[in-house]
């Protein structure tokens, strides 16, 4: 496949995950030896004792989770310090001040909403309460295939749980730049998110909060259990700031990203398995004004390397705007160190 018709192809889709290709059994092999008990995982338990754990999950978990009311509409928020400091997605508040918080323990109090930041869809809502569960939250993100647990409340129905799996990572929400901001970087799960789920939290077995809940494709558009989690490590990393300060500065490097896979890594004939692709670039942003183009791979960034798409976004938040770093790229086979000058992400 050429490289113009695989860029676009990445740029069209949500995200990009390798086929797997099972290699036909050899009719000669014989059956594979039974694992001895030194070959066997020992950190991995069996299905059934993993949802025998569930409901304790719940039961650690469901205290550090609301629902909050808001004229003519409800959304879920998840407890981040006991004096009353509660996340949520900015849509559920948007557009008011005050709402109604509703508690695990059958308590309800008034909440002002401190502060919003519309591109990450996060809010902060300070409850007229001090004695509340703060929830662990888990920075690195989570792996595809494990437990993943979403609370909240769906159409109101308060307290819900539902049980399934981390689906994938770095997911976009089809379409959702035209609502006014594009949701990148986000958690997939086939756990079922529904209305009124949304600011509440997606937690693994540990009973850690990895995302908060954010969205979901209907099954009118076709979906089975596709729904979306901001990663915690943007939840937090948001948080602070708006408690902080009041507002989200976001630096910016202007360049769609995906993750390198071992399939794209031989189509493109790049020589690393490891990395960021650039799948689109903003027009005089910082990565063009500095020469990155399409196609390149990011494989360091600001001195530290880069295995995936997270890496660099992670590595960004950190650099404030008008730093200059350095963007050690593979290109046409070769290694190229371009310095780039972090801008601040315009207002959208």
């Amino acid at each position: 496949m050429c490289l113009v018709r695989l860029l676009a192809t990445l740029t069209a889709i949500a995200c990009l995950a390798g086929c797997a290709t099972g290699a036909p059994a050899s009719p000669t092999a014989s059956p594979p030896a039974s694992p001895t008990a030194t070959d066997r995982p020992q950190s991995s338990p069996s299905p059934d004792g993993l949802f025998s754990r569930i409901p304790g999950i719940v039961r650690q978990v469901e205290p550090s989770v609301v629902t909050i009311f808001t004229p003519g509409s409800l959304g879920s928020g998840v407890v981040y310090r006991a004096d009353g400091i509660i996340l949520t997605n900015e849509h559920v508040v948007e557009g008011q001040r005050r709402v109604q918080v509703a508690f695990a323990d059958g308590k309800r109090a008034d909440g002002r909403v401190l502060a919003t930041d519309a591109r990450t869809d996060l809010a902060v809502v300070k409850a007229e309460r001090d004695d509340l569960h703060p929830a662990t939250f888990q920075p690195k993100l989570p792996v595809p295939g494990e437990l993943a647990l979403a609370l909240g409340s769906p159409l109101g129905f308060e307290n819900t749980v539902t049980a399934g799996i981390i689906s994938g990572l770095d997911r976009e929400v089809p379409d959702s730049a035209q609502a006014g901001h594009a949701l990148v970087d986000l958690i997939q799960t086939d756990a079922a998110i529904s209305p009124g789920v949304s600011g509440g939290a997606l937690v693994n077995a540990r009973g850690e909060v990895v995302g908060i809940n954010e969205a979901y494709i209907p099954p009118q558009e076709g979906a089975v259990s596709i729904g979306f989690a901001i990663p915690a490590g943007v939840v937090t990393w948001a948080a602070d700031q708006l408690l902080d300060k009041g507002k989200v500065t976001h630096s910016f490097l202007g360049v769609g990203l995906r993750t390198l896979t071992p399939e794209i890594a031989q189509s493109l004939d790049v020589g690393t398995e490891g990395g960021a692709i650039i799948t689109s670039i903003v027009r005089g942003g910082p990565a063009a004004d500095a020469g990155l183009r399409r196609g390149d791979v990011i494989t360091a960034f600001a001195g530290q390397p880069v295995r995936t798409s997270e890496d660099v976004v992670d590595k960004l938040r950190d650099l404030r705007p008008g730093t200059k770093t350095a963007v050690e790229v593979q290109r046409d086979g070769s290694t190229e160190q371009v310095d780039v000058t972090i801008g601040e992400a315009p207002a959208s």
